[in-house]
C-alpha cells in the first residue's frame, strides 16, 4: 500500500493525528500492554485515576443537605434528607450514586471535602492543568504521574490512558505514558472491514512510528470492538449510555468500557501501574440537576462494577481508585436552573485497602471567596499519598518537593 494513502488513511481515522506522527507520540498498541504479563513485581499496587471533564458539581455529589445555607442558595437543585443517601446525620450522596453509598457502608471509599488549590482558576482548561501538572503557580509542561514515570525508568507501559489523547497527566520531562484510545475509530467511508487488515499490515520503507501507528490501529479497532461488546452484554437498559456532550478530552468510549479494559490488564498482571479514564459532560450551566444525575449514575455503575470485578481477583487488593474533576461550582444555582464554574470541590478514593469515611473538613457555605468555598485540602495532599502508598515513590520528586499528605492515609 502507498505509504502517503496510508498515512492520510491513518490521520483520517483519528488514530493518530499528523503533529503526533511527527512528534513521535507515544501510541501503543494493547498488545504492547498485554505483552507484560507475568512482568508485575511482587507487592506492586496499581493506580486508577477517573478525570471528571468539565466541572462537577461537588455540592450535589456529596450534599450537606442539613445546612440551611444550601438549601437557601439553590432552592431548585438543593436535595433534601429525604431524597439523599445519607452519610451521616448532615452529608449524603446524590440519589444516582447507590452502589459507592454501598460501598461507603462498606468502608471501602473515602470522601475528601473541600479539596482544591490557592489563587483557584474558574477557566476549564487552566484549572485542569493546573490539577494535572500539580503546579498552581506554573502549570508548565509536566504532569505529576509523567514525574513519576521520569523516576521509575520511562517505560510508557507504566503509565496508560484509555482516553482518545495522551492527558498532560502522563507527560514527564525525559519520558511519558502511553495512549491507547479506546474511543470510537472514526474511518473513511471508503474503507471496509476487508481492508483493515492491510492498512495494520507493515509497508515496506515507511518510518517506524509510522508503522507503529499502524500496528496500533490493528488493536484500537479490536478494543473498539470489545468496548461494543461491554456495551452489548449491559443490555438495553444501556443502550445511550454516556451519548453526553464531553469537555476536554473525556473518553468517548464510555467510562464502564475503558474500566473495563483497565481490569482485563490488571487480570492478567500486566507491568502497568497506573491507568488513566475519563468521562466528560460535566459543564452543568442549565437544568443540571437530571443531567448531573445522568453523569453521576454513569459513573457509579461503571465504578461501582470495575471494583466488584476486580475484588473478585487477588489482584484487587492491591487497586485504588482515585475520581476528580478540576474544579466544583459556585454555591448558588443561576438563572437556568444550574450552576457556573467554582472552586474546591470533592475527591473519591476507592480501594480494599482505603480506610473509608468522610475526610476533610466541608466549607463554609457563607464564608465565601467571591461567592466561592474555600478549600480546605490541598490537592497535592491526596497526591502526595497516593505516590507514597500506591505507586511506592517518593512525593517530593513527583511534586517539585511538596511535603504535605494526608494524616488519615
Amino acid at each position: 500500500m502507498d505509504t502517503t494513502t496510508r498515512r492520510k488513511f491513518l490521520i483520517a481515522s483519528g488514530v493518530v493525528g499528523g503533529a503526533a506522527l511527527a512528534a513521535g507520540a507515544t501510541t501503543l498498541a494493547l498488545s504492547d500492554i498485554l505483552d507484560t504479563a507475568g512482568d508485575r513485581p511482587d507487592g506492586a499496587k496499581t493506580l486508577v485515576v477517573i478525570t471528571l471533564y468539565g466541572g462537577n458539581d461537588g455540592l450535589n455529589t456529596v450534599i450537606p443537605y442539613a445546612d440551611r445555607a444550601y438549601q437557601d442558595a439553590r432552592p431548585e437543585l438543593a436535595y433534601d434528607g429525604g431524597e439523599v443517601l445519607k452519610l451521616d446525620d448532615a452529608t449524603g450522596l446524590n440519589p444516582a450514586l447507590k452502589g459507592l453509598h454501598e460501598l461507603f457502608g462498606g468502608k471501602k471509599l473515602a470522601i475528601v471535602r473541600g479539596v482544591g488549590y490557592p489563587k483557584p482558576d474558574r477557566s476549564h482548561f487552566r484549572s485542569m492543568d493546573i490539577w494535572q501538572t500539580a503546579n498552581p503557580e506554573r502549570p508548565g509542561n509536566t504532569g505529576w504521574i509523567g514525574r513519576w514515570l521520569d523516576g521509575a525508568g520511562g517505560d510508557p507501559r507504566l503509565a496508560v490512558s484509555f482516553e482518545k489523547v495522551l492527558p498532560p497527566l502522563l507527560a514527564g520531562e525525559r519520558s511519558a505514558g502511553a495512549v491507547i484510545g479506546a474511543a470510537d475509530v472514526k474511518l473513511p467511508k471508503a474503507v471496509t472491514a476487508d481492508a483493515l487488515a492491510g492498512f495494520a499490515a507493515p509497508s515496506a520503507g515507511e518510518p517506524p512510528l509510522q508503522a507503529r501507528a499502524a500496528a496500533c490501529f490493528g488493536d484500537l479497532a479490536r478494543v473498539r470492538e470489545m468496548a461494543q461488546q461491554v456495551k452489548d452484554a449491559d443490555g438495553d437498559d444501556n443502550g445511550d449510555d454516556e451519548k453526553v456532550p464531553a469537555t476536554g478530552t473525556g473518553g468517548l468510549a464510555g467510562l464502564q468500557a475503558q474500566l473495563d479494559l483497565v481490569a482485563q490488564c490488571i487480570e492478567a498482571g500486566v507491568s502497568t501501574r497506573m491507568f488513566s479514564v475519563s468521562l466528560g459532560g460535566f459543564d452543568t450551566h442549565a437544568d443540571e440537576r437530571d443531567l448531573q444525575e445522568t453523569l453521576l449514575s454513569y459513573l457509579d455503575k461503571g465504578l461501582t462494577a470495575f471494583y466488584r470485578r476486580i475484588t473478585a481477583h487477588p489482584a484487587g487488593k492491591d487497586v485504588v481508585v482515585l475520581v476528580y474533576s478540576e474544579f466544583g461550582r459556585r454555591v448558588r444555582a443561576n438563572a437556568s436552573d444550574g450552576t457556573d464554574h467554582g472552586t474546591a470541590s470533592n475527591v473519591f478514593v476507592l480501594g480494599e485497602s482505603i480506610p473509608g469515611g468522610l475526610y476533610g473538613e466541608q466549607p463554609s457555605l457563607t464564608d465565601l471567596d467571591d461567592g466561592d468555598l474555600k478549600f480546605t485540602t490541598d490537592f497535592r495532599d491526596v497526591y502526595a499519598s497516593a505516590l507514597d502508598r500506591v505507586l511506592q515513590a517518593d512525593p517530593q520528586a513527583a511534586l517539585q518537593g511538596w511535603k504535605g499528605r494526608l494524616d488519615w492515609w
